[in-house]
């Protein structure tokens, strides 16, 4: 029997506006980087030619959520828009009441105010930046309950997100039960390279949790990604939808926080949802103080209609496919050239992998920040570090975090880029990577108070 020559994929839609590119010239780079303090959050993005900064508000919303735009309920009480809303996240999510906030970390806010009390202990599935950020200005204490493997970028573990349920029970006979609020589940983990978690590890931490009196707060960002994973990689679930597999997911948690800006596919938007009554009421009151109303967060009414019209195609099969398999595309070409990157590929992005990158610069040199500005300085290309510079400092000891991941984020907005684009980010990769022993590292010439990978600036060593 003749074996069938494997197809080619293309996008599931066609392009009806199209945003024009800026080109520019090496020398136009360098100035515009040394400017920015060589950190590519200061570049302008008038400079950049693929910005694959994040996908956080970037994507390209289709002609049903901008329809729904013109749909916005402006009222400040009680919009139309916010049912729709809470009916969406309702259905696919199952969570019994919904508070918006004007982004993801809006509702990180407002659970960490609630539930953590100083001296408290917040285990998660690795950290990520704003969320430790607010549980410790809570007063509590982040601790990684995440597997081993989530910590090696060579390891092919298909579920590199899962929770250690050794090390959750030692931190609970440690501390106790009831200094735990809750443990912060991210479904994907971002600083692991976009890595899923298992719904066999979530059934079996929801059982865990359920004896020991322990909420899960889910962070429900990427979950949908993650639900695809699930889809092709865990047994049982491969003739899911990945709707059934996102609210199975949903179900062995308590209540999820939300930056609408990525699955939901809007530029702006958020929400905190949860299924007890009085963390409820409580959360409806304080997003008064912080955010808006409690029918509205922060958020216009048109941007509400459009997060509940992007729940709705987040889910679609096609979509969600071919999300994950242009990430995949790139992913397999950098691997083919022998550039060293997180396997298995995750979900949102490519995260290039520094140490191996760039192997004699030392971590307090900033190899991943300096991988990032060169690889914009080598095509106008905006990419993220996911490193010490986004570890932080230990607040008791005032050095470095040293995370064992050093990585650059090549991150894909969805819907946004052809695979022309998808192949110019490998070539332009492959060309640092020729020249990467000529590379020096940075050094920190000025430090915000926090979340520094975001304001921080850099000279040339």
């Amino acid at each position: 029997m003749q074996r069938l020559k494997k197809r080619s994929w293309a996008e599931p839609f066609k392009i009806k506006v199209v945003e024009p590119l800026k080109m520019t010239s090496r020398e136009e780079r360098e100035r515009a980087l040394k400017e920015a303090g060589y950190n590519t959050f200061l570049l302008r993005s008038e400079d950049v030619y693929i910005d694959l900064l994040t996908d956080s508000g970037t994507n390209a919303m289709s002609d049903y959520q901008w329809a729904g735009m013109m749909l916005g309920d402006e009222a400040y009480a009680g919009s139309r828009n916010f049912y729709r809303l809470e009916d969406a996240v309702k259905r696919y999510y199952g969570y019994a009441h919904l508070v918006p906030t004007h982004q993801g970390r809006g509702a990180e806010h407002l659970i960490s105010r609630i539930l953590i009390k100083p001296g408290d202990f917040v285990p998660g599935n690795m950290y990520f930046t704003t969320t430790r950020l607010h549980q410790e200005l809570a007063g509590g204490t982040f601790v990684d309950v995440i597997i081993d493997e989530a910590h090696d970028p060579a390891s092919l573990h298909p579920f590199k997100g899962n929770v250690d349920l050794g090390k959750l029970e030692a931190l609970v006979k440690k501390v106790g039960a009831d200094k735990i609020p809750y443990i912060s589940v991210a479904a994907t983990v971002n600083m692991a390279g976009g890595q899923p978690i298992s719904m066999a590890n979530l059934k079996e931490l929801h059982a865990f949790c359920s004896r020991q009196g322990i909420r899960i707060i889910l962070d429900a960002t990427r979950a949908v990604e993650n639900a695809w994973f699930i889809k092709i990689r865990e047994k049982g679930y491969e003739s899911r939808s990945i709707a059934e597999i996102l609210k199975e997911m949903c179900s062995y948690s308590d209540g999820c926080t939300m930056s609408g800006k990525k699955d939901l596919l809007v530029n702006i938007g958020g929400f905190l949802a949860i299924n007890d009554a009085e963390i409820f009421e409580e959360a409806r009151n304080l997003v008064v103080v912080y955010e808006g109303l409690h029918t509205y967060g922060g958020l216009a009414g048109r941007d509400m209609e459009a997060m509940a019209r992007g729940i709705e195609e987040a889910v679609q099969e096609d979509h969600i496919r071919a999300r994950i398999g242009q990430v995949e595309y790139v992913g397999e070409k950098l691997k083919a050239i022998g550039i060293p990157i997180v396997q298995p590929v995750g979900g949102h992005a490519i995260f290039l992998d520094a140490k191996n990158f760039l192997p004699k610069i030392p971590q307090v040199e900033f190899p991943a920040q300096t991988l990032a500005a060169e690889l914009y300085l080598e095509s106008g290309i905006r990419s993220m570090e996911r490193g010490i510079v986004s570890a932080g400092r230990n607040k008791e000891t005032g050095d470095h975090y040293y995370p064992k991941l050093e990585l650059v984020r090549l991150t894909f907005p969805r819907r946004v880029y052809t695979q022309a684009h998808c192949d110019v980010t490998a070539e332009a990769v492959e060309a640092v990577y020729e020249r990467r022993d000529t590379i020096r590292g940075l050094r920190m010439v000025y430090e915000p108070k926090y979340l520094r990978f975001f304001q921080a600036r850099f000279e040339r060593l």
